[in-house]
């Protein structure tokens, strides 16, 4: 699959924020600076398909994720994944067990500035909106490997629980080429929607044009929680 117009708005904050949302079995990361981090990332799924299938699926997602430790390992934890796709999210939810949610979006370029618009529809549980557009700027780049900005983008590990169990999953892409960008929100209830206050100050925003990724099968991480 394709991964194109991604978005990185990073808030840093106190890992006892995340701690009490976390399964068993799992740790809030931090960076060198001792700061945990909630995410909001949007971008373009394209061309999703097992290998050797001709055609795909293609459809924009948002997901607010915070990262985790699971004993050696770093990893990402997603509270919701939004997608606008009514095959894939059912898809998603059964094969990789991952918040998935259906959700109206539009996602539109324009003289270099993208807009990206969601509102979940999913049925039976809380609704949650976002509006925003991002302007690059600079020339998209690999991030220094010791940076905050290779901490939160360069992690290809997720972990989710379910039935008493943990599991894991992984995926495969050369460094994301990541540029600063200027965010500018209107709405964003994601906060809110997963039990979070509003984080205080400006997010730390990427943005990378896109990347080739494939990704590998559900695995158990350990037997049991």
């Amino acid at each position: 699959m394709t991964w194109r117009d991604a978005f990185f708005a990073s808030w840093p904050v106190d890992p006892s924020v995340v701690e009490p949302t976390l399964p068993d079995g799992l740790a809030a990361d931090t960076d060198e600076e001792g700061q945990a981090w909630l995410s909001v990332v949007g971008f373009v799924m394209e061309d999703i398909r097992p290998r050797f299938v001709p055609f795909g699926l293609s459809f924009p997602e948002l997901n607010l994720r915070t990262y985790v430790r699971h004993r050696d390992d770093s990893g990402i934890y997603f509270y919701n994944l939004d997608a606008d796709d009514r095959i894939g999210v059912p898809i998603a939810r059964r094969l990789f067990r991952l918040p998935y949610y259906r959700a109206e979006m539009d996602v539109t370029e324009r003289d270099g500035t993208i807009s990206f618009e969601s509102h979940r529809t999913h049925e039976g549980v809380s609704p949650a909106d976002f509006e925003a557009t991002i302007e690059p700027r600079a020339t998209p780049e690999p991030a220094d490997p010791e940076s905050t900005e290779a901490f939160l983008v360069e992690n290809y590990r997720f972990l989710v629980a379910g039935d008493g169990r943990l599991y894991c999953g992984e995926i495969d892409h050369g460094p994301w080429a990541v540029q600063p960008a200027d965010l500018t929100i209107e709405e964003n209830t994601l906060f809110e929607a997963a039990g979070f206050d509003q984080p205080a100050g400006d997010p730390l925003v990427q943005y990378s044009p896109g990347v080739e990724v494939t990704a590998g099968r559900l695995r158990r991480a350990e037997r049991s929680l």
